[in-house]
């Protein structure tokens, strides 16, 4: 079986792609559809047990792939990482900004450590990389693609306070970079992502995952969104077909963000997911409470 992907398949021949946060969840199913789409993947990640795991997934379906450990939250190892893929690669073509992570915790119990944590994980960090994908290679190469990955945080995160002003200060970058940089040839945005089917939801602690588990009756959709719905929107941001977009947002969340009280949100079963992502497995929350068909 290879990826079930809805672009043509030489669409990324020849082109190197950054892929951070690829040991796991969207970062592993999007370097799968880029591997099947004809790109090179360079795979960057804080575990290279995970890292391995994909890298032999990918290498089983014949795509080139290339692993670099990294914190992307220290500069040095961040610079040091994009000089290795150059090494390996030869060109940076287009950066997949994916890593991130937070935990559930009202803004009272975060301490410093727990927010600068959050903070530089998923704003300070996507920021060092992108850049140092600007400064070594895309600013005198003729420029790339550059996708930063945020959340559904349009209207906040209560709960999870840090990963919200984080990924609206990611938002403001984006914008900032697209200005900055589109001479050079680069374009800048980001995809933000709902409430998705993946790994990354087993990380929560058990008395958060009742609240997972109920996510769907959330959203105007009355599911959860798919691996491969984010990656399809990614890949579409790094190709062609969107040069003329720059510092914009694709929202990749069934509606919820439009939901009003003054509107009903009726059950139903309309809204059909698309997973063309051949590997793709059901978080064990979901199957523990009999919904892994419901995606």
């Amino acid at each position: 079986m290879t990826y079930r992907s809805i672009f043509r398949s030489d669409l990324f021949s020849g082109q190197k792609i950054i892929v951070t946060g690829g040991g796991s969840g969207i970062g592993r199913c999007t370097a799968h559809e880029l591997v099947a789409l004809g790109a090179d993947v360079a795979l960057v990640g804080r575990n290279m047990d995970k890292l391995k795991s994909v890298e032999a997934e990918i290498r089983d379906v014949g795509g080139t792939v290339s692993l670099h450990p990294c914190d992307i939250r220290e500069e040095q190892s961040v610079a040091e990482m994009v000089s290795s893929v150059l090494e390996q690669h030869g060109a940076i073509h287009g950066l997949v900004n994916n890593a991130g992570g937070q935990f559930p915790a009202p803004l009272e119990s975060i301490n410093l450590k727990g927010w600068e944590a959050v903070v530089k994980t998923n704003l300070t960090g996507g920021f060092l990389v992108a850049r140092e994908c600007y400064t070594q290679w895309m600013k005198e190469n003729g420029g790339g693609s550059i996708v930063n990955i945020v959340a559904d945080m349009w209207n906040s995160m209560p709960g999870m306070g840090h990963s919200g002003a984080a990924r609206k200060g990611m938002i403001s970058f984006t914008e900032t970079a697209a200005l900055e940089w589109a001479s050079a040839g680069v374009r800048v945005n980001t995809v933000a992502p709902g409430y998705i089917m993946s790994s990354g939801m087993d990380t929560y602690p058990e008395w958060y995952q009742d609240k997972i588990v109920n996510l769907r009756h959330d959203t105007p959709a009355k599911r959860l969104g798919t691996e491969s719905e984010i990656s399809a929107a990614i890949v579409y941001l790094l190709s062609e077909a969107a040069t003329f977009i720059s510092g914009s947002c694709i929202r990749v969340d069934g509606a919820a963000p439009n939901i009003r009280i003054n509107w009903p949100m009726p059950d139903h079963s309309n809204n059909k997911p698309f997973n063309g992502f051949h590997l793709a497995v059901t978080p064990r929350i979901f199957a523990e409470n009999g919904d892994a068909d419901d995606n």
